[in-house]
């Protein structure tokens, strides 16, 4: 199996989006999730496929947002607590600071978060795109601008699914 840190394809973050082609690769993109459709987790196929999601000027769209608390938890249970699960809960600061968008991975089978350079914070929440893995669960990238002291901040959660809530300041 691909190794979650090889992504097996992107079509919308940052090495795609050449304003001469961005429109393709938001083509290419719908075309890889109505493809995928039913393979998707059914809540970041809503995500992915709504009409404001990607829209930088709708005010629940992640872009430009900041992080403002990411959780990872690992609830247990069993007798001894031994049966052990991770969900990761991350919220934002809306891109127009009038709300709080939230995410929760329920069931978080791998992720990775590199910040290469976070002395001052991520910065914004610049691209992400939702992909399916072989297994159906959703794959979640995320890239953070930072502030240009070194490379990108990149984010990978897999995931039995996303929930999004919008959440109005």
């Amino acid at each position: 199996p691909r190794s979650l840190l090889e992504p097996p394809m992107a079509f919308i973050l940052s090495a795609q989006r050449e304003p001469d082609f961005l429109g393709a690769a938001f083509e290419h993109y719908r075309a890889y999730l109505a493809a995928h459709a039913e393979a998707f987790p059914a809540g970041a196929f809503a995500l992915a496929t709504s009409d404001w999601y990607f829209d930088f000027r709708d005010h629940r769209c992640p872009h430009d947002a900041w992080l403002e608390s990411l959780s990872v938890n690992e609830p247990a249970s069993g007798e001894r607590n031994e049966c052990r699960a991770t969900e990761i809960r991350v919220r934002l600061l809306g891109a127009y600071h009038d709300g709080f968008i939230e995410f929760r991975y329920s069931r978080v089978f791998r992720y990775t978060m590199a910040a290469p350079a976070a002395e001052r914070g991520l910065g914004d929440w610049l691209y992400d795109e939702f992909r399916v893995s072989p297994d159906g669960r959703v794959i979640h990238e995320i890239e953070w601008a930072g502030f240009g002291e070194g490379p990108e901040s990149r984010w990978l959660i897999e995931a039995s699914d996303v929930e999004f809530e919008w959440i109005p300041s």
